[in-house]
């Protein structure tokens, strides 16, 4: 009998020992199993046209919306760019994307079903998502969003980014005037998208930057109607190429302006830093969101984000001049301007990159329009609210932007 009661004594022992280490190994099991891993695709859904893409459980997840295709060679380039800078770069972030999401009822259903997944933080990256940002923004209080390039703000989870590229478009501006005035041929062109304060803001800034290196110059426009058409992008820049351009600045996304460039002639790109590789290309403004991208997130996962009005400048490292910034040298089209021009253009620039230029300075009078008239006064400058909007999108604007400076060949838009 005390034998049999040693063998059921060990057994009791093993099965125990057994059990432990089930115990054991299931907590560890489900430890690691809450160790999200964020840099994993989440995989994605189909909802109606668009494949909206998981949320990843434990992680902080962030998901970005596009209106071209993430690798266009210009404005959702950069933002993608951005987008991976902050998934390689933080922590606990899980980032993922929509792209070719037009405008409208369908950034609406978008937007709304990025919410839906258990997306934390979603960036709507278009003018045109500025309303279905603020409409989606009220029904999910708890999520954070944040539109680029609009005017609307909540206060509380919807805020407004963007940066002050006029600055940059400024000193296209000098750039593309002292390269008409070397060549001899007084004409600029522009090609904007759509009637927007941005668009006009942007142009007006190029006008005025070319003034200061070539007095004579006038500008051109074309309006494509699109953000992004190779084809209509294409277009426009040889119909201002033919019209006697030369030098075009880019509007929308693609690096069609330094692409169609005839010999002896050049183009101004835009948005992202790989743009301007042809040597028919001066320069480009261009964006670096990652920065701000992280700085946002940042916030939103330590609950501290309050949708406001984020607006960077130069001095932000948030943006650069193709050309003129570290590890760039000058495009040949550039470096053999006459040196003083070339000086100005440099003084410019390390006062706006040190924050001693900003757009304020940009649009600081005396300024006049191409009808003939005081935009600004001598000492007077516009106010952000007017860098914004139009008074007729029901913005309560002063000056607005509704204007084009005096060396404009172009009548204004109608709204």
């Amino acid at each position: 009998m005390s034998k049999l009661n040693s063998f059921w004594k060990m057994m009791a022992t093993v099965i125990a020992v057994l059990a432990i280490m089930a115990l054991v190994a299931c907590g560890s099991a489900e430890e690691g199993a809450g160790e999200a891993d964020c840099d994993a695709g989440g995989g994605s859904e189909e909802d109606g046209a668009f494949q909206i893409p998981e949320a990843i459980e434990g992680c902080h997840n962030v998901a970005w919306v596009y209106i071209g295709p993430h690798n266009d060679g210009g404005w959702t380039q950069a933002h993608d760019v951005g987008r991976q800078y902050v998934q390689d770069n933080m922590e606990g972030v899980h980032t993922a994307y929509v792209e070719l999401v037009p405008e409208g009822a369908d950034a609406e259903q978008v937007i709304r079903s990025l919410a839906r997944k258990g997306f934390d933080t979603i960036f709507t990256t278009s003018f045109g998502y500025m309303d279905a940002t603020e409409i989606v923004a009220s029904e999910f209080p708890d999520i954070d969003f944040i539109h680029v390039s609009g005017f609307k703000a909540n206060g509380e989870n919807f805020g407004n980014l963007f940066g002050a590229m006029e600055t940059m478009k400024y000193l296209n501006g000098m750039i593309a005037g002292s390269r008409a005035k070397f060549d001899g041929n007084p004409k600029l062109g522009y090609m904007p998208t759509f009637p927007i304060p941005e668009e006009l803001r942007l142009g007006n800034a190029f006008a005025l930057g070319a003034l200061v290196t070539c007095p004579e110059c006038t500008v051109d426009v074309r309006w494509i109607g699109t953000w992004h058409d190779p084809v209509k992008e294409q277009e426009a820049a040889k119909s201002l190429f033919d019209g006697g351009a030369q030098v075009v600045m880019n509007g929308a996304d693609t690096p069609a302006a330094a692409q169609a460039a005839p010999e002896g002639k050049w183009g101004i790109t835009y948005n992202w830093d790989g743009s301007c590789t042809s040597d028919k290309c001066l320069t480009a403004g261009y964006w670096n969101w990652g920065l701000e991208y992280a700085r946002i997130t940042e916030l939103s996962m330590n609950d501290e984000y309050v949708g406001g009005f984020d607006y960077f400048d130069a001095d932000s490292g948030a943006m650069g001049l193709y050309g003129y910034m570290d590890g760039e040298e000058l495009q040949p089209g550039v470096a053999e301007l006459p040196e003083e021009d070339l000086a100005l253009i440099q003084e410019v620039f390390d006062k706006a990159m040190a924050g001693d230029f900003d757009r304020f300075d940009v649009f600081a009078g005396p300024i006049m329009d191409n009808q003939g008239n005081v935009v600004l006064a001598e000492g007077e400058t516009l106010e952000q609210i007017d860098l914004d909007g139009f008074a007729q999108f029901d913005v309560p604007c002063e000056t607005c932007m509704y204007w084009w400076a005096e060396n404009f060949n172009a009548e204004l838009p109608d709204l």
